[in-house]
């Protein structure tokens, strides 16, 4: 269980503590899984019922603990990151990195009593008989990461690192090393990790120089990997180029190398630094040198890259759960300032100006929710069989990943302005999640790679886009309630996007479109998803009020604008005042304002 960590820091704010002066609460003490009806929808609409009643409980518990001790945890560990320490004080060399407190409590957390982890693996975990689907883990990873987004990284790489090797290892590397990978118990628990970088190939991976060379049943690697976190992890998986292989990805194996050998003396490498970040402070990314480091392949030795790619596209998608989680907190964030602030005798809300921004805010937040729950049920139905599902998968993942990261740098932003000049100061959250947003258009790929990935490859290469616009197409002609003039309107903006992307794909000198291709792959989507939505939670509970973000983002998204044009008051403002509202709205109230 969490213990009250944060008794080591400053005296938290709150909205009580607040109230003497001028300067508007934070979101300290709120339970982020209540306040989220949204997230709340969504699971029920895709998730069985049995299921969603299991983990609501768990959901609820881990909302509080994120809007308080661990909040707290992420704002120390923040503040007082990882330290590298080469010898020990009797001067023996021994390198370990040294850690707050506050992220020994973010660990236990993660790991030890929600198993975040572990969910996909290992059954049991928080009591379910069996493993959990991608939609049910993320739910964890979306809240978990809404206070601390640092230690997102070493949950996903210790989750792919077993992923990885329970699809290619064999049978003996299994035994030796998985269940540590999965384990929730924490004095047997081994993270995982993943050293892909070098200085000579970062995106271009088939430059790398890492090399190994066979000596009995294990290889020795020597080389040098540029950017590798969660640095001192105790099973890393990375990619060397076996003695005598071929140039490029094709002569690129992948292996498991552990932190320490069978007789635990420190394996053949060392951590030559940590990176000084920008942001993730609190996790420890480092530069390795190989020196001969025992490591064991894992799969075909020309497969390498393939299953590191597999890897990748997996890790996109928590990459962008983690973008949505960020995008919500800032919105937490933006909301209660708003709700709260009083200036010139008006809470802030209330501005008509104010109002706009918060809904510029509340619409990509959302998009993210919904796409990335959208793609997570995609892999799951891939995990199951479906060949469709897994061409979907293929152009959701890095459309996901490309848009939602690109839009957390926005909403983080925007949240720290609506905050004004105290959001700018390190006390407050709103800084840090700026700083961390900007990770996720780095991590697994930057977007420009992302981008020529989704039309050069999923799309040109794989015809991924045809999955797309046939499940986009089967979910209009599914939606209850939704008017046939506004279900034909997401049709032909689908017809269009799809085209739009294939036209881009087909033309190596159309490359520098990837970019608004990939965006308008993800706002038609969005727009189609938003109405499905609609319709679903309209029948559980009365409110349709997401067909509304399907009319902004085709308004704002996907219409031309004139840039002289003074837009006729009320369209808009009545659609805010609906959404901003407490009180669901039904078909009756919201399908008027899709003409408005």
């Amino acid at each position: 269980m969490i213990a009250a960590a944060a008794t080591t820091g400053a005296p938290a704010a709150t909205a009580s503590t607040s109230a003497f002066g001028l300067i508007a609460p934070d979101t300290t003490g709120q339970n982020f899984y209540r306040l989220d009806t949204a997230l709340q929808d969504l699971l029920r609409v895709h998730l069985p019922d049995n299921l969603f009643r299991h983990i609501a409980p768990h959901l609820d518990r881990l909302g509080g603990l994120v809007g308080g001790p661990l909040d707290e945890c992420a704002r120390l560990a923040d503040r007082h990151g990882p330290v590298l320490h080469h010898r020990d004080r009797f001067g023996n060399d021994r390198q370990w990195i040294e850690y707050h407190p506050a992220y020994r409590e973010l660990e236990r957390a993660a790991y030890g009593e929600f198993g975040i982890h572990a969910m996909s693996h290992r059954k049991g975990i928080l009591g379910w008989g069996e493993t959990y689907p991608a939609v049910a883990k993320h739910a964890f990873t979306f809240l978990f990461n809404q206070a601390e987004f640092g230690m997102g990284c070493p949950i996903n790489v210790t989750d792919g690192a077993a992923r990885l090797l329970s699809r290619f290892g064999d049978e003996a590397l299994k035994a030796k090393y998985l269940d540590g990978l999965t384990q929730t118990d924490m004095d047997k628990l081994t993270q995982g990790g993943q050293f892909m970088t070098e200085k000579e190939g970062g995106s271009d991976v088939g430059k790398l120089t890492t090399t190994a060379v066979q000596e009995g049943d294990h290889w020795r690697l020597h080389g040098e990997k540029w950017f590798c976190s969660n640095a001192d992890a105790e099973v890393v998986m990375l990619l060397a180029r076996p003695q005598g292989a071929v140039g490029g990805t094709r002569g690129v194996g992948l292996f498991l190398m552990p932190r320490r050998l069978d007789d635990g003396s420190p394996n053949h490498y060392r951590i030559v630094r940590l990176k000084d970040k920008l942001g993730t402070r609190s996790m420890a990314s480092g530069e390795i040198k190989l020196e001969g480091a025992v490591a064991y392949a894992v799969g075909r030795l020309d497969r390498g890259f393939v299953q590191m790619a597999e890897m990748v596209n997996w890790s996109r998608l928590s990459n962008g759960v983690k973008s949505a989680a960020l995008m919500r907190r800032a919105h937490h964030d933006a909301n209660t300032v708003a709700t709260n602030r009083v200036v010139f005798g008006r809470r802030i809300i209330d501005m008509p100006l104010a109002r706009r921004q918060l809904m510029k805010i509340m619409l990509a937040t959302e998009q993210a929710i919904s796409m990335s729950f959208i793609t997570a049920d995609a892999l799951d139905r891939a995990e199951a069989g479906s060949q469709d599902a897994a061409a979907l998968l293929r152009v959701l993942t890095p459309t996901l990943k490309y848009r939602a990261t690109r839009d957390a740098r926005k909403v983080c932003g925007d949240a720290l302005e609506m905050r004004g000049g105290i959001g700018y100061v390190e006390e407050f959250a709103t800084s840090r999640l700026l700083r961390d947003a900007h990770l996720g258009s780095i991590w697994e790929g930057t977007g420009n790679i992302v981008a020529l990935d989704t039309l050069t490859r999923a799309v040109g290469r794989h015809g991924a886009e045809a999955a797309l616009g046939a499940d986009l197409h089967a979910r209009i002609d599914d939606m209850p309630g939704v008017p046939q003039d506004w279900r034909d309107r997401l049709r032909g903006l689908t017809d269009k996007a799809i085209g739009f992307a294939r036209d881009v794909a087909a033309r190596s000198e159309n490359e520098a479109e990837a970019r608004r291709a990939t965006s308008t792959l993800y706002h038609v989507a969005s727009a189609v998803v938003f109405a499905w939505e609609a319709g679903r939670i309209h029948a559980m509970r009365g409110d349709a009020r997401r067909l509304l973000l399907s009319k902004l983002v085709v308004d704002h998204r996907l219409s031309p604008q004139d840039p002289f044009a003074v837009l006729a008051p009320g369209g808009d403002d009545a659609l805010a005042g609906l959404w901003l509202r407490p009180e669901p709205a039904g078909m009756a109230e919201v399908v008027p304002l899709l003409t408005a």
